[in-house]
């Protein structure tokens, strides 16, 4: 029996000796369904599909929808390369971040740091540097993957680095980076790489993300 089907007998097991599952319990099954169904399931659709779209030479998105001892239906679109966010669950609107609003400051003086910008350096020794630390910043995650990152929750100004909302006060800092999807830009590069750097060590990227002038 495969590593699902014995995921499923035990769940079934369970619920014929009347033991209810807890929330934390329920996440957990959850979350090793989803990540059989990517390492063992979706590979073998991947071969399956792969020859007959060999002849197509454009790119299209498929969507398969599944349901149990029903047909699956399979449709067709041709408007977007959204292939990141098939591999997602249904994206949900963040909520809104209410921010505090200051009064004008006067005779404050302000100094101007000097531009820098962002050097990435792969395992592989390939450079990811693009002409400012902005749009390094916005590759870097969106090579990391979207939904991986946002998923980290790593925030700036109360705001996920990876959102799917506009915000008011800091939307202009805001690249849609794929349909739905803003990655915020609004920070400093010395802060841009200490978000790097988390990114890094949580999906073991094996970057070596430095600041350059």
């Amino acid at each position: 029996m495969s590593r699902l089907g014995d995921l499923y007998k035990a769940m079934e097991t369970l619920r014929k000796e009347g033991l209810s599952l807890n929330d934390d319990l329920e996440r957990q099954v959850s979350e090793l369904e989803e990540d059989i169904i990517k390492k063992e399931i979706l590979p073998v659709v991947t071969e399956t599909i792969e020859p007959a779209l060999k002849q197509v030479q454009r790119e299209l998105v498929l969507v398969v929808d599944y349901h149990p001892g029903l047909p699956i239906s399979v449709s067709l679109s041709r408007k977007t390369n959204i292939t990141e966010l098939i591999d997602a669950k249904r994206l949900e609107a963040d909520p809104e971040v209410e921010h505090k609003e200051f009064g004008s400051r006067k005779n404050k003086r302000t100094q101007i740091a000097p531009k820098t910008g962002l050097c990435i350096r792969r395992k592989d020794g390939s450079i990811l540097q693009e002409h400012d630390a902005a749009t390094t910043f916005t590759s870097a995650i969106i090579e990391a993957g979207l939904l991986k990152v946002r998923e980290l929750d790593v925030k700036f100004c109360r705001i996920n680095v990876v959102s799917t909302t506009k915000d008011k006060k800091y939307g202009h800092a805001q690249r849609e980076a794929a349909p739905g999807l803003y990655v915020l830009t609004h920070s400093s590069t010395k802060d841009k790489k200490k978000i790097l750097d988390k990114i890094n060590t949580a999906l073991k990227m094996g970057w070596k993300v430095e600041i350059v002038k």
